[in-house]
């Protein structure tokens, strides 16, 4: 199987026509067939329905594309080291980052690392946990930027400074802003959208102290961002940390503080024992030696 092949199958699904990704790979239209054909065949399996101006992924199609597309970023990945190999450090730093204000930690480091090596450039992805750690085992990410709690046994990390505080998501004509104080124990007669992420959310239920079946949850999330439309829709009051909201600003809708304080911090990990291109590892050098985000 080359990846010339893996290529050509990424470009016709994403056009959903044959016609158009030959145009596109500057191939003939029975070139291309012909190598889709000669592709499923090598597999033992059915990838594409074809019908007569769209293509359909099968279930095996499905799963064959998400394997195809993390071959291809690798392949590209390791072109980009040795491409970039000369006496200049050159490259591209991938990093996943779930939303926390621990990005801005990042983004100061990742601004002080472009003024000493300006040919180095970033990759940054807006990705759920599971996901981050997920490219990370696979080599798909050189680092993460992840909330705790996290299982951190196979990674390297460093941990961020700033503390990030657990607190309630409001609609500002919710009956808890005329409160002065919010306790835990206020929110539970309430709709409450919970984050999915199964170790946040015990740690949120814990800090409750009751059970998530004495709970109205209406919802749950991954990425914030999404979640505040459904707090001005008036869907349910979200559990949060203040750091995350700092991407979303509205007049509709106000963060809270609930007592007792409950806090936790960002963390940056990599692979333990992972052989990383020059630029990365010069990248988590500098992560061993600065501190720019106690700044």
């Amino acid at each position: 199987m080359e990846l010339r092949v893996l290529r050509y199958f990424l470009t016709a699904v994403n056009e959903g026509n044959i016609t158009r990704a030959a145009d596109i790979l500057h191939v003939t239209q029975p070139t291309l067939s012909r190598q889709l054909i000669d592709l499923e065949r090598e597999l033992g399996t059915t990838l594409l329905i074809r019908g007569k101006r769209s293509l359909t992924l099968t279930d095996d199609g499905m799963l064959f594309r998400q394997q195809a597309e993390e071959i291809v970023e690798l392949a590209d990945r390791a072109e980009q080291t040795f491409s970039g190999k000369k006496d200049t450090i050159s490259g591209v730093i991938t990093i996943g980052a779930t939303e926390a204000m621990g990005g801005r930690a990042l983004a100061k480091y990742m601004g002080k690392f472009m003024e000493m090596y300006p040919n180095v450039s970033f990759d940054l992805y807006n990705e759920m946990a599971d996901n981050i750690k997920d490219k990370l085992d696979k080599g798909l990410l050189d680092l993460g930027l992840l909330l705790e709690p996290v299982d951190t046994s196979k990674y390297e990390f460093l941990r961020l400074s700033r503390k990030e505080t657990w607190g309630i998501l409001l609609r500002k004509d919710h009956p808890l802003m005329e409160k002065e104080t919010i306790y835990v124990q206020d929110l539970r007669p309430y709709p409450l959208i919970l984050p999915k992420r199964e170790n946040a959310r015990n740690e949120v239920l814990n800090w409750m102290e009751c059970e998530e079946s004495h709970l109205k949850v209406p919802v749950n999330y991954n990425l914030l961002s999404n979640v505040a439309l459904l707090v001005e829709a008036g869907i349910g009051s979200a559990i949060c940390l203040d750091g995350a909201l700092s991407i979303y600003c509205s007049e509709e809708i106000c963060f809270r503080p609930v007592l007792p304080e409950r806090t936790t911090r960002s963390v940056l990990l990599w692979k333990k024992n992972h052989l990383f291109h020059p630029a990365a590892s010069l990248f988590i050098q500098m992560l061993h030696t600065h501190k720019w985000d106690e700044e």
